[in-house]
């Protein structure tokens, strides 16, 4: 597996990452734990350096999955969690919109330490943006973590350019972590232009648009119940219908070039910037192989063209996210 480092912080990690978020529910019934562990070691043993969780997967049972699976491997991986959503940390009871003051702060992250059984986080993301909170002072409390050798590196997930400057001003930001995938290229307007400028690396999550970008949805697809993608507007009605023309494009091009749609819908992302590391998740171990096969396919300028000019000209339709979770974002 080749690798990349996030900007300049130094942060080196495999081109494909691990989103780990669907293997503890989200997708509707729970994935066998077992099966999990053996999944999360696999993908070490194929070369996938970088893991992300997030105590809100769950709550916790995410990053316990997570500790468990890479506890023989822990000096061969960056494990990557997140902090920021208001939830009580003695019961795991969700209280309910976002909270990074100072002290919850410091708390989730000496949480995390117990639930990933590790000494020190190697990448902690704030989820989402506390508007009550001003980043600079959760950005000086990172400092402190890190000053306590608690964490190496932090991140910020879902931010506004402008937010992830004022932040990086107080504590070099190593990462941001947002939504990008020839889906959704909402980034590219003012966030990527930004983390060059400064030098900050960028995971996107749901590179294959949660699933969509496979070629294995479409308008008859049914998913089961629990599913979050039942609540998602692009995935509903006409919507999932104009959408299907994104499918198509991708499938011409895995054609000719003898790969997947998942494959070429990630090496699209990685011919972007070299700083780009997405973070495809997964339960099944024949997709995982097929993800990370991705790193081998180059797409040359030819292809990046004509994805360019054929993308322009479709109408892509319905938001990318419920409207109450599209109201915590860009903050």
């Amino acid at each position: 597996m080749q690798k990349r480092q996030l900007g300049k912080s130094g942060l080196e990690v495999s081109a494909i990452g691990l989103g780990c978020m669907g293997m503890t529910g989200v997708y509707g019934d729970m994935p066998d734990h077992g099966e999990m562990v053996g999944l999360i070691r696999k993908a070490v043993d194929l070369g996938v350096t970088m893991f992300d969780s997030a105590e809100a997967y769950g709550p916790w049972i995410n990053e316990e999955l997570l500790g468990e699976a890479l506890a023989p491997v822990r000096d061969q991986v960056v494990i990557a969690t997140k902090f920021g959503f208001d939830i009580d940390q003695d019961t795991g009871a969700r209280r309910g919109g976002t909270n990074s003051r100072p002290d919850h702060v410091r708390t989730v992250a000496d949480k995390a330490l117990k639930r990933l059984g590790v000494d020190v986080i190697d990448l902690f993301y704030q989820h989402r943006v506390d508007p009550a909170v001003p980043i600079e002072e959760t950005a000086g409390a990172i400092g402190d973590l890190i000053a306590a050798g608690k964490i190496r590196h932090w991140g910020l997930s879902e931010a506004s350019a402008d937010t992830v400057r004022r932040a990086h001003a107080v504590q070099p930001v190593a990462a941001l972590q947002s939504e990008y995938s020839l889906w959704y290229r909402g980034p590219e307007t003012e966030i990527l232009p930004t983390l060059e400028e400064l030098g900050i690396g960028f995971v996107p999550f749901s590179p294959l648009g949660a699933g969509f970008l496979t070629g294995k949805i479409d308008p008859s697809t049914t998913f089961p119940e629990g599913d979050f993608r039942n609540m998602v507007p692009r995935f509903q009605g006409e919507a999932i219908k104009a959408n299907m023309a994104l499918v198509a494009l991708v499938r011409d091009v895995a054609e000719r070039k003898g790969a997947t749609p998942a494959q070429v819908a990630l090496a699209w992302l990685l011919a972007q910037k070299p700083w780009i590391v997405p973070i495809p998740g997964t339960t099944k171990p024949g997709r995982l192989e097929e993800n990370l096969g991705a790193a081998e396919l180059t797409l040359d300028a030819g292809d990046l063209d004509r994805i360019a000019e054929a993308s322009a000209r479709l109408d892509l339709r319905g938001d990318r996210l419920p409207a109450a979770v599209l109201a915590l974002t860009n903050g």
